[in-house]
C-alpha cells in the first residue's frame, strides 16, 4: 500500500505541474482581453514562474536533504494551490504575474521531492517502471492541457485554469500525509551555504531571463550579451565560492559524479533539440501550410502518443540492455526526428516522442540510481534545472537560425550532443543502485543498509565526504521502519 500510495502521490504532483504549464497557453488570450493586458504582459506570467522555478529547484532539492522530502512536498503543493487561488481573485495583470513568480517557487519546492517519493518506496530493481509510468502521465498531461484549457475557456473564462489546481492540489496534500516518514533529527550536518544558494540561484535566473529574450532581441543584442556576461560572471562567482567552502552547496560527490553530470548535460540538449524542433514546426505549420491550431495539434499528435505509449518500453530497454545503450538509441531517435520534422511528417513527430520519452526515463533512472547517498535531492534539483533551462535554450537556438529548415539542422545537432554525454552513462545491466535498498512492504524484503561498495560509496569517497553522506541518510526523511535507507528527489 506504501507503494502505491507513494506512486500515485509522485504521478499527481508531476502532473500538477505539467497540466499547469500548457493549460495556460490556450487561456493567455482571454487573459489577455479580460484585463486589458499588454503581449509583454502576458508573456510574463510564463516568464515569472520559469524564472522562479530555474532559480529554485536546486535549492529545493538541498532544503529536502536536509528537512525531509515529503515535508518539502506538503508545503509546495499547499503553496502551489494558494497561490493558484490568489490569481483567481486576481484583480489585474501585475497581480497575476507576481503571484505567477510565487507559483514558481512553490512549484520548485514540489517538484524534487515527487521522484524522492518513489526512491523511498521502491527497489532498485523496480523503479524503473515505476518511473516509466511517471513519465508516461507528464506525456498524457501535457497532451491534455491544451484541450482542457479550452473548454474551460470556452464555458468559462480563463480564471478557471487556476481553480482547477486547487482541489487537486489538497488531494495530493492530503496524501502526502499519508505516507509516513518522519522528521529528520536536529543533529546538524552543518550550516546550510546560503551565499551559494543564492549565487546559483541568481545565476539561473539571470541565464534564463537573457534566453527568454533572444526571441525577440536576438543574440547579439546589447541586452543578451549583458545577460550572457552577467550570468557567466554570477556563476564563476559561485564556482569560486564552492571550491572554498567547507560545506559546498553543491557537494563534491555531486558535482564528481560522472553519471550524475553526464545524465544532466543528455537532458539539457536533448530537451532543447526537442522543444526547439517543436517551436519551429508549430510555426511552419501554421504560417507556411496554413494549418489551423486544432490541425496542428492532430499533425503533433503521434509525439504525444509515442511519449506515453513508449515510456513503458522504454523502462523495460533500461533493464536489458542499460542506461547507456537506451541513451544511445533514444538519442539518435531524437536527433533523426528533429532532422525529419522539414517535411513536419506524423512520422518524425513519433520517432521524436519515442526517442524523447526513452532519454527521459534512462536519465531519470541514472540520475535516482546513482545520486550520491544523502544527496538525492540537490541532485533531482539539478536534474529538473535542465529540463527547465533546456526549452528556453531550444527556443533560442530556433529563433535565432532564421529559416525551417536551418533551425532543424542546428537543433538536431544540438540533440546529437548528447551522444556523447549518454555514452558516459553506466553501462551493462545492473539496476542502478546509490548502494541502498528500499524496503518493501511485502515482508519487508530487501530492507538492508548501505553496501559497501555501491557507485555512491565510491563517490563518497572520491568526494572526502564518505562519512557526511552516510550521516545524512541514517536517519533522515524516510518512512517508519527504513532508517538507513536514501531517499531520492524528483525527476
Amino acid at each position: 500500500m506504501r507503494q502505491r500510495i507513494s506512486l500515485l502521490v509522485s504521478v499527481a504532483g508531476a502532473m500538477l505541474v505539467a497540466l499547469d504549464g500548457t493549460v495556460l497557453t490556450v487561456a493567455q488570450p482571454s487573459l489577455r482581453r479580460d484585463l486589458g493586458a499588454s503581449v509583454a504582459q502576458v508573456q510574463w506570467t510564463s516568464t515569472a514562474y520559469l524564472l522562479a522555478v530555474a532559480a529554485f529547484l536546486v535549492v529545493a532539492g538541498r532544503l529536502g536533504d536536509r528537512y525531509g522530502h515529503p515535508r518539502l512536498l506538503l508545503v509546495g503543493v499547499l503553496g502551489f494551490a494558494a497561490a493558484s487561488a490568489g490569481i483567481v481573485y486576481a484583480p489585474g495583470v501585475g497581480w497575476v504575474i507576481a503571484l505567477r513568480g510565487a507559483q514558481g517557487v512553490f512549484g520548485a519546492l514540489l517538484q524534487p521531492a515527487t521522484l524522492a517519493l518513489l526512491r523511498l518506496a521502491y527497489p532498485p530493481d523496480r523503479l524503473a517502471t515505476a518511473v516509466a509510468v511517471r513519465t508516461s502521465a507528464i506525456g498524457a498531461a501535457a497532451a491534455a492541457g491544451p484541450l482542457l484549457g479550452g473548454l474551460l475557456v470556452a464555458h468559462w473564462d480563463w480564471r478557471a485554469v487556476f481553480v482547477i489546481n486547487v482541489p487537486a492540489a489538497l488531494v495530493i496534500a492530503a496524501l502526502t500525509l499519508a505516507v509516513r516518514a518522519p522528521a529528520p533529527p536536529r543533529a546538524e550536518r552543518g550550516r546550510l551555504e546560503l551565499a551559494g544558494a543564492a549565487l546559483l540561484a541568481a545565476s539561473l535566473a539571470v541565464f534564463v531571463h537573457a534566453l527568454v529574450g533572444v526571441p525577440e532581441y536576438g543574440w547579439t543584442a546589447g541586452s543578451t550579451v549583458v545577460g550572457f556576461a552577467a550570468a557567466t560572471g554570477l556563476a564563476a562567482l559561485f564556482v569560486r565560492r564552492e571550491r572554498r567552502a567547507a560545506q559546498p552547496f553543491v557537494p563534491h560527490a555531486v558535482a564528481r559524479s560522472t553519471a550524475v553530470t553526464a545524465a544532466m548535460g543528455l537532458l539539457l540538449v536533448v530537451s532543447a533539440g526537442m522543444f526547439g524542433a517543436l517551436f519551429t514546426a508549430t510555426f511552419h505549420l501554421q504560417d507556411v501550410e496554413g494549418l489551423d491550431p486544432l490541425a496542428t495539434g492532430v499533425r503533433v499528435l503521434p509525439l504525444t502518443a509515442l511519449m506515453v505509449v513508449g515510456a513503458p518500453v522504454a523502462g523495460l530497454a533500461l533493464r536489458r540492455f542499460g542506461p547507456r545503450l537506451t541513451a544511445l538509441a533514444g538519442t539518435g531517435l531524437v536527433v533523426a526526428g528533429i532532422a525529419g520534422l522539414g517535411s513536419a511528417s506524423p512520422v518524425a513527430f513519433g520517432v521524436l516522442g519515442a526517442g524523447f520519452t526513452t532519454v527521459m526515463v534512462t536519465a531519470t533512472g541514472a540520475v535516482v540510481g546513482e545520486a550520491p547517498a544523502g544527496y538525492a535531492g540537490v541532485v533531482g534539483g539539478l536534474k529538473q534545472t535542465a529540463m527547465n533551462v533546456g526549452p528556453a535554450l531550444g527556443i533560442a537556438v530556433a529563433a535565432g537560425s532564421g529559416l525551417h529548415g536551418s533551425s532543424l539542422m542546428a537543433l538536431a545537432a544540438l540533440a546529437a550532443v548528447g551522444l556523447v554525454a549518454a555514452s558516459l552513462l553506466p553501462g551493462g545491466t545492473r539496476p542502478a543502485t546509490a548502494g541502498y535498498l528500499v524496503g518493501e512492504d511485502e515482508g519487508g524484503r530487501g530492507q538492508r543498509g548501505p553496501t559497501a561498495h555501491g557507485p555512491a560509496d565510491r563517490e563518497g569517497r572520491q568526494g572526502g565526504d564518505r562519512h557526511e553522506a552516510q550521516r545524512a541518510v541514517g536517519a533522515g526523511d524516510l518512512p517508519a521502519g527504513q532508517r538507513g535507507h536514501d531517499g531520492v528527489s524528483e525527476a
